[in-house]
C-alpha cells in the first residue's frame, strides 16, 4: 500500500440522507455499503463520522464492514446543556453506530470551548478519553480561530483544520507545523474546498466571482503540469508532512474509486506555493450564501 493513501480518511457528509448522488439501478444503501467497502479496501485509515446524528448514525452503523477496518472520529453535540448531556449523546452516537469505542471525539467549533459551558465540557471529555470511551479529545479549527493559542490553552491530541491547493493559510505561517512539533495530530480537512477547484468558471457563484481569476491561474498552472485538478488537491494534501491524516468526502463508489487512484499516484511536479488563493470568501464556504 502507498504511504500516501495510508494517510486517507473518509469524511461522512455522503452519509446523511439525500447527501448521495443518485445513480441510476442502484439504491442509497448499496452505495453507501459499496463506499465503505471500497474505503476498507484501499486502506483508508480513519473514517470520520461527525457528519452525521440520529437515525443517520443507525443506517451507517449497519452498513459499516465489521470489524471496523478504520479509526472512527465522532463529534461532541454543543455545551448549552451541560456537560451530562454531552456524554450522553456521544454515548448514544456510539450506541447507534454499534460500537463499544471511539478512537477520537471532536469539539466542531472552538468557540464552544470558550462558552459558558465549555469549559465543563472540556474536563468531561477528558475524563471520557482517561476512561477509555475515547481515545483522543480534538478540536476542529479555522485559520481564524488563533489556533496555536487554542492549542496552548487545552492541549487537544489532535485537531483537524481545513488546508488545500487554494487555502494554504495555515501551512504558510507555520501554524500546523507548530502544532504538530508538540505532538499534536493534525487532520486535514475542505482539501477540496467545497469542490471550488472543481466548479466550470460559468458556474462559479456569484459572490466568488472576485476569485475567478485566480482560479483560471491555478487551473492553467495544473494542467501545463500534465496534471488534473483532482491529482493536484490529492498530491498536494498527502505530501504535507504536518497532516496524519487527509480527509475526503465523495458522493458515490466511482469517485471515491477516482480519489484512492489518484492518491496512488505520484504527486504532480507543481509549484504549490504560485496555487495559493487570498480572497477572504473563497477562503471560507461559510461565507459564500452571505457575501
Amino acid at each position: 500500500m502507498s504511504a500516501l493513501i495510508s494517510k486517507l480518511g473518509l469524511g461522512s457528509a455522503q452519509f446523511v440522507p439525500g447527501a448521495t448522488t443518485p445513480v441510476r439501478g442502484r439504491s442509497p444503501e448499496t452505495e453507501a455499503r459499496d463506499i465503505l467497502t471500497i474505503a476498507a479496501r484501499g486502506g483508508l485509515s480513519v473514517f470520520d463520522a461527525s457528519g452525521v446524528w440520529g437515525r443517520s448514525e443507525v443506517f451507517l452503523g449497519e452498513m459499516m464492514p465489521r470489524p471496523l477496518p478504520f479509526r472512527l472520529v465522532l463529534a461532541t453535540v454543543r455545551p448549552d446543556r451541560g456537560p451530562d448531556f454531552v456524554e450522553a449523546e456521544l454515548r448514544a452516537s456510539l450506541a447507534r453506530l454499534a460500537v463499544t469505542h471511539a478512537d477520537a471525539v471532536v469539539v466542531p467549533l472552538a468557540g464552544d470551548l470558550f462558552s459558558p459551558h465549555g469549559a465543563a465540557m472540556w474536563a468531561r471529555l477528558q475524563k471520557l478519553r482517561d476512561e477509555g470511551l475515547v481515545g483522543k479529545i480534538g478540536i476542529s479549527l479555522h485559520a481564524t480561530d488563533d489556533p496555536v493559542g487554542v492549542v496552548r490553552r487545552f492541549r487537544p491530541d489532535l485537531i483537524q483544520a481545513p488546508a488545500s491547493l487554494l487555502d494554504q493559510r495555515m501551512l504558510v505561517d507555520g501554524t500546523l507545523k507548530e502544532i504538530a512539533a508538540v505532538g499534536v495530530e493534525v487532520q486535514l480537512r475542505s482539501i477540496f474546498l467545497n469542490g471550488l477547484l472543481f466548479l466550470p468558471l460559468d458556474r462559479i457563484p456569484s459572490p466568488l466571482k472576485a476569485a475567478s481569476g485566480s482560479l483560471s491561474r491555478v487551473r492553467r498552472m495544473i494542467a501545463e503540469g500534465r496534471s488534473d485538478p483532482l491529482q493536484a488537491a490529492l498530491g498536494f494534501a498527502l505530501s504535507r508532512p504536518e497532516a496524519s491524516t487527509v480527509l475526503v468526502n465523495v458522493t458515490t463508489a466511482a469517485e471515491l474509486s477516482a480519489v484512492i487512484a489518484a492518491a496512488a499516484s505520484p504527486p504532480p511536479d507543481l509549484n504549490w506555493d504560485e496555487m495559493a488563493i487570498d480572497d477572504p470568501v473563497a477562503l471560507d464556504p461559510r461565507r459564500w450564501a452571505a457575501a
